[in-house]
């Protein structure tokens, strides 16, 4: 990590040498004890991963955790066996990237075109979000992102009315508790950007499911570049954005071809989760709904 980082991760998350080994021993403890989870104990970087978020209280990072497992439980039809290998066609339609670059606060920048250039006949809004919990796991493995967070940004350009009836009150419901209660990370701000009017009929759908902090954080700009320059300065955007980043956009299939390469680690995360989700036979999950 560079010094801005250190120092964030110093400020903001109370990580001091102080805090950090009596945190770890007492989540350490916490988890021994619950014989319901399977999880890697001896993994200090893995638990590091849930107190950073919780700013080193061993507490609230073992609910965290128990709430992310249950999250997985939960949705297991969504998360059963989930693997970048399987998940080609949403990365090929090209509608989620990650900027090469971080903002100016050295947060990743997650990029979602749901609008003209979403096919939803081809790509299902479960396919987009299989692909954004398998971008967010692989950031959730650096310490930067760790510390410093996540924007997304949400480009609904041409969004059809065709596209607002594949948002269900469900759907909404469970993105909705995934970024509230169930993403160890720290999403700092959904950022709107060229949405069309009917975008308010989306949005609605979200909206009884928000509290106050997450609402907070989600910020409508239209096309008022202005507007979004005021939370992401100029020199982190691409062109498309006002920005002045000069470096090429990674495809979705370069994405692809990247997290592949990580499929082992997906497979590592998999392993570990609530003992009675990991112990049923897989005919079985996949009868859930």
């Amino acid at each position: 990590m560079n010094d801005r980082c250190r120092e964030v991760a110093l400020n903001e998350l109370r990580e001091t040498a102080e805090n950090v080994g009596p945190a770890l021993e007492r989540l350490r403890e916490l988890l021994a004890e619950d014989k319901d989870l399977v999880v890697p104990l001896d993994n200090d970087a893995w638990l590091v991963r849930f107190l950073r978020p919780c700013k080193y209280y061993p507490e609230s990072a073992y609910d965290l955790i128990k709430r992310y497992y249950s999250f997985k439980e939960k949705h297991s039809n969504v998360y059963r066996d989930l693997l970048p290998s399987k998940e080609r066609n949403v990365f090929e339609a090209n509608i989620l990237t990650v900027c090469p670059n971080r903002d100016q606060l050295g947060r990743r920048i997650l990029v979602l075109e749901l609008g003209k250039k979403w096919n939803h006949k081809k790509v299902t809004l479960d396919e987009v979000y299989k692909g954004c919990v398998l971008f967010l796991e692989a950031a959730m493995l650096e310490p930067e992102t760790q510390v410093c967070g996540a924007v997304v940004i949400f480009d609904m350009d041409g969004l059809s009315m065709q596209q607002v009836w594949q948002f269900t009150p469900p759907f909404a419901k469970r993105i909705v508790d995934w970024l509230q209660d169930s993403v160890p990370l720290r999403v700092k701000n959904i950022h709107i950007v060229n949405q069309p009017y009917i975008f308010n009929m989306v949005f609605a759908l979200f909206k009884p499911f928000l509290r106050e902090k997450l609402r907070s954080r989600i910020i409508f700009h239209g096309t008022d570049r202005e507007s979004l320059h005021s939370y992401m300065s100029p020199k982190c955007l691409p062109e498309v954005y006002g920005g002045t980043v000069a470096l090429p956009r990674i495809s979705g299939l370069q994405w692809f071809e990247l997290l592949l390469k990580c499929d082992k680690e997906y497979q590592a995360i998999n392993k570990f989760g609530l003992k009675k989700s990991l112990e049923e036979p897989s005919d079985k999950k996949g009868k859930k709904k």
